[in-house]
């Protein structure tokens, strides 16, 4: 498929190949499901979609891609956008770093110096964006992410009770790193109220058609191609990609930058998203997860996007 071929979305060849490799990929059984979480371990292991939309539009789906799941770790990325908004990046910076750990996702670590976390991907990082987020009160900071979300995604969202309630009993982790922030001035007083809406954010239920125009919401400048309405200022999409593709996959992040070769977060759902800039945005949802707790079928349907079409961003195509 030539790069022209890439860029013309209506050729038959583009919709064949995500038919291709959903059939290539849906017998492939590794890894397992999510279950440090009590309610992630119930999901169907056999559910698997792929979809992507266009940023002038269009979308391209095949399998569960209506089958409703949390959004987990991917919120992380939409969650900084609207810190940055709230705040802009010098101050961000101040409090999360953007440096790559190659630690897993949920290390209690922050860097010895600046005493910050690492980067907003990861747990320690994310729970300080979530914390920067205004309002008065816990009510107004959870409908100003919801809102956030609905500008992404063209729809309203809402919070799955059981998931948030699972998540909330056995976060035992992510308090013990909230407290070491604390004891540095990362986060303030409030860790409860920063815990219940970083669980929260996470709890949000999308589908894959939903990840897909949500990230090509990033790949289209910030705005949504679906509903042309602005999601995020345009001058932090270059923040939200470059940790995208630095540090959004966790100690896989290399990897994935070698092999495929654009801005992609995954989530412990099972979900990835990944940001072609300037054509599309691709989501992936399938729960068996490997040991990086990635999904397994996703890695493996991204890596063989990018090298069909020729997705990665240093092809000598992509130069042209």
């Amino acid at each position: 498929m030539t790069d022209s071929q890439i860029l013309d979305t209506n050729t038959p060849q583009f919709l064949e190949v995500i038919q291709d490799l959903h059939s290539q990929y849906k017998s492939l059984q590794e890894g397992t499901v999510a279950n440090y979480i009590p309610e992630l371990a119930k999901v169907n292991p056999n559910l698997f979609s792929i979809c992507i939309a266009t940023i002038d539009g269009q979308i391209f789906e095949v399998g569960d891609y209506q089958q409703l799941f949390t959004i987990q770790s991917i919120s992380k990325v939409f969650v900084y956008g609207q810190a940055l908004e709230d705040h802009g990046r010098d101050y961000v910076l101040t409090r999360v770093g953007v440096e790559p750990t190659g630690d897993a996702f949920n290390a209690i670590v922050l860097d010895e110096k600046s005493k910050r976390p690492y980067n907003p991907m990861v747990n320690a990082g994310a729970i300080a964006t979530t914390s920067l987020i205004k309002g008065n009160g816990a009510t107004e900071k959870l409908n100003r992410l919801l809102d956030m979300y609905k500008r992404y995604i063209g729809r309203d969202v809402f919070v799955d009770i059981a998931v948030f309630t699972s998540e909330r009993s056995t976060g035992h982790r992510n308090r013990a790193t909230a407290h070491l922030m604390l004891n540095f001035g990362m986060i303030d007083q409030n860790i409860e109220e920063a815990l219940d809406l970083y669980f929260q954010q996470c709890s949000v239920l999308v589908n894959c058609k939903d990840l897909a125009v949500m990230a090509a919401t990033l790949a289209n400048k910030g705005v949504n191609p679906m509903t042309q309405e602005k999601a995020v200022d345009s001058k932090y999409i270059k923040d939200i990609l470059s940790v995208m593709y630095t540090c959004g996959m966790y100690n896989f992040a290399g990897e994935w930058a070698y092999k495929v070769g654009i801005p992609a977060k995954s989530g412990v759902c099972g979900g990835i998203i990944a940001v072609v800039p300037g054509k599309m945005g691709i989501g992936v949802f399938s729960p068996l997860l490997d040991t990086r707790a990635n999904s397994v079928r996703g890695v493996k349907v991204c890596e063989e996007l990018s090298q069909r079409l020729g997705l990665h961003l240093f092809e000598c195509g992509n130069y042209s």
